[in-house]
């Protein structure tokens, strides 16, 4: 995975609460066996029309969201099934972060290990951030090592996250990579342990 340490981007705005994950990547694009390529399936039943034009209507078809990095949702996000397709989806659409009052636990688990860093916020920060992303560009710097949020308007917000993942996140590593860590003593156990 990539580390993640600053990350700066536009914010899109997804003012929608117990947005779930068959509205994330719906259903019937889970037979790929591929982690990657779901980013255009993502949000299929808001984000298209019936004769597979953009919806004009959905807030991520905005033109001035396009490009950006950050996704700012109301609370609950990611509720329902367990689906990992979902965080999968939202990486290759080009979300680095992912803003919220709430996550649903799986899902937020789901995001940590793909290297997308949810991040709960109050409502009220919340509100603030969508308040000020709403139809213009608007830009945020994530700071994981410092946990912190700040704009280009001088905002400065902290965040919490759990020290293992924040550990995980900036230096890339998934839970292979962090078994992986420990090869050699894995093969010197294997070595002494044998029973065949």
């Amino acid at each position: 995975m990539q580390p993640f340490t600053i990350h700066k981007g536009k914010v899109a705005v997804l003012n929608r609460k117990n947005v779930d994950t068959d509205q994330i990547i719906p259903k019937q694009f889970l037979k790929r066996i591929e982690r990657t390529g779901y980013g255009r399936f993502a949000f299929y039943d808001w984000r298209y029309l019936s004769d597979g034009s953009n919806n004009p209507e959905f807030e991520l078809n905005n033109p001035i969201y396009q490009g950006a990095s950050i996704l700012i949702a109301g609370e609950n996000f990611g509720c329902g099934s367990s689906r990992e397709h979902a965080p999968w989806s939202l990486g290759d659409y080009g979300f680095r972060v992912i803003l919220a009052p709430s996550f649903a636990d799986i899902f937020y688990q789901n995001c940590l290990k793909n290297g997308i860093l949810p991040i709960r916020m109050s409502h009220n920060l919340s509100n603030e951030i969508m308040t000020q992303a709403a139809d213009k560009e608007y830009y945020c710097q994530v700071d994981l090592e410092n946990q912190m949020i700040t704009d280009d308007n001088g905002n400065a917000h902290s965040f919490e996250i759990d020290h293992h993942w924040k550990d995980m996140l900036l230096h890339g590593r998934d839970e292979i990579s962090l078994t992986l860590l420990l090869d050699e003593q894995i093969k010197q156990y294997e070595s002494e342990n044998r029973v065949w």
